[in-house]
C-alpha cells in the first residue's frame, strides 16, 4: 500500500473513532441530565411529604408520617403536663349550634381574631369552643412551625411534644377542601396520618397559601378562619425555628382563648 493510501486510510479510521467517542460522550451527558431531573423531582416531592408530617398527631407516640420516616420532635420541658379536656368525653356536635362563632386567641406574640363555622364543621367547632371555655388551651405552647413545603403554625398540645391531646379522639374529617388547597388564614384540625378518627385538641393556623395532599383518611378538617392577626402568625414564621427542631425560635404561648 502506498504511503498516500496509508495516510488516507489512517485519516478515515481516526475520523470514525473520533465520531464514536463524541457520540458516547453525548449519550453520557443525556443520561446525566435525565438522572439530575429525576433527583430534582424526587426532592421536591419529598419536601412536601415531610411537611405534611407536621400535621400529624398521636396521643401515644411521637409524631411520625404514615410510613414512620420522620424524626420525632424535640422533647418538651417537664413543666408541661398532659391535660384532660371535657372530662375525657368528646363534646356533642350539637353544641356548635349550626352558627358562626367569633373570638380571639391571645398569644405571647399578639392577638389572633378568629371566626369558626359551626355549620360546616360542627364537631370541630363544638370541640374547640368547649375546650376554650374551660381554659384547656391557656398556657400551652404552639409547638411546631412548618416553613417549607407547607406553611403552618401548629398549636393545641398541652405537653408541647406533638403527642398530647385531651384524653379522647374523634372523627371523621369535616369540611376538607376538595382541591387540597388551604388558603392563608385557614384554621384546621391536626390528626394522625391516614386516620380520620384521631382528632383531639391540636390545630394548625395556615399563614401562607398551602397545598396539603389528602391521604387515606381524606384531607384536614377546616373549622375556621383568621379574621385579624394573620400578620402575627407571619411574624412568628419569619423569625424561624430553633436549631434542630420545628419549634418557633421564640416560644409562642397561648395566654387565653375567648369565643362567643
Amino acid at each position: 500500500m502506498s504511503s498516500k493510501r496509508e495516510r488516507e486510510y489512517e485519516r478515515r479510521r481516526y475520523e470514525k473513532q473520533h465520531a464514536r467517542q463524541l457520540e458516547a460522550q453525548r449519550a453520557r451527558q443525556r443520561r446525566t441530565r435525565v438522572i439530575a431531573g429525576g433527583v430534582v423531582a424526587v426532592l421536591a416531592l419529598a419536601l412536601v411529604a415531610v411537611a405534611v408530617v407536621n400535621l400529624s398527631r398521636d396521643s401515644g407516640r411521637p409524631e411520625v408520617s404514615p410510613t414512620d420516616t420522620a424524626a420525632p420532635p424535640a422533647a418538651a420541658p417537664a413543666t408541661f403536663p398532659a391535660r384532660t379536656g371535657n372530662g375525657g368525653v368528646v363534646p356533642e356536635a350539637s353544641l356548635a349550634q349550626d352558627r358562626t362563632w367569633t373570638g380571639t386567641i391571645s398569644t405571647s406574640a399578639g392577638d389572633i381574631g378568629v371566626e369558626l363555622d359551626g355549620a360546616a364543621a360542627p364537631q370541630a367547632v363544638a370541640n374547640f369552643v368547649t375546650l376554650a371555655g374551660e381554659g384547656y388551651f391557656d398556657g400551652t405552647l404552639c409547638h411546631r412551625l412548618v416553613t417549607q413545603g407547607i406553611h403552618v403554625l401548629q398549636c393545641g398540645d398541652p405537653t408541647a411534644t406533638g403527642t398530647g391531646g385531651p384524653g379522647y379522639a374523634w372523627g371523621p374529617v369535616e369540611n376538607a377542601p376538595g382541591d387540597d388547597v388551604y388558603p392563608a388564614g385557614t384554621i384546621a384540625m391536626a390528626r394522625i396520618g391516614g386516620d380520620g378518627e384521631s382528632m383531639g385538641s391540636q390545630f394548625f393556623l395556615v399563614y401562607e397559601d398551602s397545598q396539603i395532599p389528602s391521604d387515606a383518611a381524606g384531607g384536614y378538617t377546616v373549622f375556621g378562619q383568621i379574621t385579624s392577626g394573620l400578620d402575627v402568625v407571619k411574624a412568628i414564621a419569619d423569625a424561624g425555628t430553633q436549631d434542630g427542631s420545628e419549634r418557633p425560635v421564640s416560644d409562642v404561648t397561648i395566654e387565653g382563648v375567648e369565643i362567643q
